[in-house]
Formats: C-alpha cells, structure tokens, sequence
C-alpha cells in the first residue's frame, strides 16, 4: 500500500509504504522518501516486527552526511545558563549572571542558540542527553520572542521543539504530540531538510526515528536551540553536549 502523504510541489514528493504480514510475526515497513525531479534528497527506513521480538531500525547515514560543526552563543544564553568553554555543553547554574544588556539574549526561558545559522539545504547536529531529566531541543527562527514570554514553543512561534520531562517525551505544537517514552535516551540527533520543510529527530543510539515535522514553511534562518532547563536542586544539573557525528555503522 502507498500513501501520498504531502505534494508540495511537483518536483517534491513525501511517500509512506506500508507493508503488513500476517503470521507469527507481523512487520511493518514504512519507507519515506523526499525526492526533487530524479535526486533523492532522504531515505528513511523502518522495520518494527512483533512477537517476542521487537526492533526498531532507521537508517541514519543518509543524514548524517549532512552533520554539521556548531558552537553555542553565549551572547543569546539566559544569564542562568553556564556553558563550556568549547561551546559544546550548556546547564543550569541556579543564579543569574549580570550582564550587559543585549538583544539576542534569552531573558525569559533557559535557552541558548549557536553561533551558526542556515537557510537552505540540509543540516544535521547530534546532542547528548543522558542522565537528564529534563530538557528541550530542536531549530529556532531568527526573529523568535527572546525578552518576552510566550504560551508554548511551538512552529506557530517560531520554534520546532522535542522536549523530555521525567517520563514523558513529546514535540511541542498545538497541541502537544506525544510520543513513546524510549529507555535510556541518551543521544538525539536533528535533522532539517530546509527546503523541503522537514524537521526530524533521531534516538542515536538505537538508531531510531521519533518525529518528523512535515510541511514546514521556513522563510528566515534557523539556528539549533538548546534548553538544558532547570536544575531542580541538582537532580537535572548535567550539562546537554553538542556531540560529533560518527556515522552510523
């Protein structure tokens, strides 16, 4: 069976193939493909199979290739936010820093974007979870609120959000997704096709797909956006690690 999910235009296509098998196993293949005229821009392929065994398989080569270098930006970090000297870890110190006034900077929410923006293409960046219980990533609009408080951190905001609390994992929009809580998450890859409008994230380490946001309209540059969030007397005081990508083997 083929569905066509979303045209969005003739050039571009997303299609889901599903394939169920009856038996003492049941399998289900789901294959999405964005193709532009004869060059396929992404191949994502996962297998679920039921019974006693479970496993869940994503091809992340495909966009790994596209895995780029970036660096936190402490002149958009909230005054609360410690980062590394390297700008590849972000947390929650507890006291707010004095700091010279700035317009880029986070006043509202504890997050932090990177130096590096883009507004075409494709990119792809890798950030270390593990041992937090509370956190937030994805892609951020320039043009987001950074003094002003907002009701959510959603696309209609400027914000393409997966956010983890306790044991709820979801993608923030309106409404909120919820999304199947995975055992030890501990590394989450992003991925953003930019002019296909596709926002993605990957469990890393069981090479895994958790969401795709489809459709997208992006008209501006996106930066990644960290929020490492509070750290709750010290139960979520580990940082969130930009990490480097390894291909997958």
């Amino acid at each position: 069976m083929v569905v066509r999910l979303r045209s969005r235009s003739r050039e571009q296509s997303l299609l889901m193939v599903v394939r169920l098998r009856r038996g003492r196993e049941q399998s289900l293949l789901v294959v999405v493909r964005l193709s532009r005229g004869r060059k396929q821009s992404l191949l994502v392929v996962v297998r679920l199979s039921r019974g006693r065994k479970q496993s869940l398989l994503v091809v992340l080569k495909r966009v790994q290739q596209y895995g780029v270098e970036v660096t936190l930006d402490p002149d958009t970090a909230h005054p609360k936010l410690i980062l590394s000297d390297d700008g590849k870890q972000v947390h929650d110190g507890g006291v707010g820093k004095k700091l010279p006034d700035n317009p880029k900077r986070f006043t509202q929410y504890l997050d932090v974007l990177t130096r590096q923006s883009f507004s075409s293409g494709r990119f792809y960046f890798e950030v270390q979870v593990k041992d937090k219980t509370l956190w937030a990533l994805g892609v951020a609009r320039e043009s987001v609120s950074r003094k002003d408080a907002i009701t959510s951190h959603t696309p209609e905001n400027g914000y393409w959000f997966l956010h983890f609390k306790g044991d709820k994992l979801s993608f923030n929009d309106s409404p909120s997704v919820r999304l199947p809580v995975r055992a030890e998450l501990q590394k989450v890859g992003v991925f953003v096709d930019y002019d296909a409008g596709l926002v993605s994230f990957y469990d890393v380490e069981a090479r895994a797909h958790i969401y795709s946001a489809t459709g997208c309209t992006f008209s501006e540059p996106l930066y990644p956006i960290l929020c490492p969030c509070s750290h709750d007397g010290g139960k979520n005081s580990t940082p969130l690690i930009i990490s480097p990508v390894n291909q997958t083997d």
